[in-house]
């Protein structure tokens, strides 16, 4: 009998972006996905039907796949006073037994035919504030740790809501996604010089997040 994976994926979500106001502006974002159903090409750069508004700050090689845990839904349904769909973070694979006290940086996984890397936590910005009207929402995630985080392409291929997720390989550091959003919410004149010295060893940490920690670290 095939064991059954600790992993799994509640749903998949795409979506272009739209334009919507945000405090009396237009805002276009890329943060309203919605679920699909059958299979989806995962391409080096994004999942097929998807796109991102602001492609300085998402999506790219670094950030293909967002990917947030559903177990922290309950959380946040509690905390909004509202049931959430899925997606509700702009992720694009909402999952089960993935954490980001858990799973670390450079860790490779098999979803369906698609091979994936992590790369680096989901940073929250203004647009989840957008989403859901609270104004410190991003704050609210750095605090709880609840971000999320992205997926680097090392295989394209299909994946469903119905694929397997395997772990193939973890990365040899150990360096949890929960550890690096830690640094990010201490902030340039807070973070720790010896954990950001220990970050930057690692290979497979996003290039964007390494430049910035690497001036945090320069800078003293």
């Amino acid at each position: 009998m095939e064991e059954k994976s600790k992993y799994g994926i509640v749903s998949v979500n795409v979506g272009k972006p739209v334009t919507v106001e945000y405090l009396g502006k237009p805002l276009t974002t890329g943060i309203y996905k919605r679920p699909v159903q059958g299979e989806v090409f995962v391409g080096r750069t994004q999942m097929d039907g998807d796109g991102q508004a602001d492609t300085v700050n998402h999506g790219g090689p670094d950030k293909a796949v967002c990917v947030y845990p559903y177990e922290h839904y309950a959380y946040w349904e509690q905390e909004l006073d509202k049931k959430l769909d899925y997606s509700a973070f702009g992720e694009n694979l909402t999952v089960t037994g993935l954490l980001e006290t858990g799973v670390c940086i450079g860790d490779v996984f098999e979803i369906g035919e698609v091979v994936v890397q992590v790369s680096q936590p989901r940073f929250p910005c203004f647009k989840l504030s957008s989403k859901h009207a609270v104004k410190d929402f991003p704050a609210r995630v750095l605090d709880t740790g609840f971000s999320g985080f992205y997926l680097r392409i090392l295989e394209e291929g299909r994946l469903s809501k119905d694929s397997r997720i395997v772990k193939r390989s973890s990365h040899p550091m150990r360096v949890t996604v929960a550890s690096v959003l830690k640094q990010q919410a201490l902030g340039r004149r807070g973070a720790d010089r010896d954990e950001l010295r220990r970050l930057l060893e690692v290979d497979a940490l996003a290039a964007g997040v390494k430049e910035s920690f690497t001036k945090w670290f320069q800078e003293g």
